[in-house]
């Protein structure tokens, strides 16, 4: 556990993650306080990677529950190995030791039990308590944020056959969502909460840096201004850092030392995932916005 908000900001930043200070203090709070970190903003802002850079940071295990449509309980929490039932049910029939009464309480146990993620991190014993990546909520259903509820209180699951239980240690939960639609105020008001925006300049140059040392800094710094500039833009789905970060790497795997109109032209399908974007951009509009990136110093 970091003794204080400026050491896990060295920890993360160790781990190549830059936390500003105001999510690097909600980060402490949660961990500290021992409540779920619910972390929204757009798509590529780093929000899952502030989980497993504390899993790595904090030296433990991450378990991920990726959220998606239809998820439900058999998937995210438990579900009864039924053709392992089914067999020793068989087994004890062709041993004519079957007994409806104990079978029943021998069937239901932990050895036919299949343990999914919210499981997993709930039972874990050994070792330090895990970090819990619950990803992307809002994909998920509005109905399975009511699965969460006593999760994030008080860190138990109940089965009604098996009873409760509680982790003997709390996981470390961090969620995420990108606001795809709102999450209920039930599940945020057990969660220390955090818009993360997309950095700043000189912020995203950092974290280009720390990623990606090898880029060379004038093309580091161009590429920053561009993305910058381009987010001005009224753009259908706006690069996140994610996409700075793989476009640099395109601009390096492409031998570019620099930017000009051209290698932006060529490589917008790295950055930009629309093609009414990229069709609006292209051209005058990639001259004009370079013009004001480079204006800005990032000339070099």
């Amino acid at each position: 556990m970091p003794a204080s908000v400026d050491d896990l900001q060295r920890a993360l930043a160790e781990r190549q993650y830059v936390a500003g200070r105001g999510l690097a203090v909600s980060i402490y709070l949660a961990l500290r306080l021992q409540r779920p970190l619910f972390l929204e903003g757009e798509p590529g802002v780093g929000k899952t990677e502030v989980a497993k850079a504390l899993a790595s940071a904090l030296e433990t295990e991450l378990i991920r529950l990726q959220c998606y449509e239809g998820l439900d309980i058999s998937h995210a929490v438990y579900e009864w190995n039924y053709p392992r039932q089914i067999l020793e049910i068989r087994l004890l029939e062709s041993a004519h030791a079957l007994d409806p009464r104990a079978a029943e309480r021998e069937l239901f146990t932990d050895a036919f039990l299949i343990k999914r993620p919210l499981l997993q991190a709930i039972e874990q014993t050994r070792g330090r308590p895990p970090v819990l990546l619950i990803d992307e909520i809002d994909r998920a259903d509005e109905e399975f944020e009511g699965y969460l509820l006593e999760l994030l209180s008080d860190f138990q699951i109940t089965i009604p056959e098996l009873g409760t239980i509680r982790a003997a240690r709390p996981p470390v939960v961090v969620i995420t969502s990108n606001r795809t639609r709102e999450v209920h105020d039930a599940l945020k008001r057990r969660c220390v909460y955090c818009w993360i925006d997309y950095p700043d300049a000189a912020t995203e140059l950092r974290i280009l840096a720390v990623k990606l040392p090898d880029v060379p800094a004038r093309l580091a710094a161009q590429v920053t201004a561009f993305v910058q500039e381009l987010r001005r833009a009224e753009l259908y789905k706006t690069a996140g850092v994610s996409e700075t970060l793989d476009w640099a790497a395109a601009l390096v795997a492409l031998d570019r030392e620099e930017l000009d109109a051209d290698a932006i032209d060529e490589t917008l399908g790295i950055l930009l995932k629309n093609q009414e974007d990229i069709q609006m951009v292209r051209g005058e509009r990639v001259q004009a916005m370079l013009g004001r990136a480079l204006a800005r110093g990032a000339g070099g």
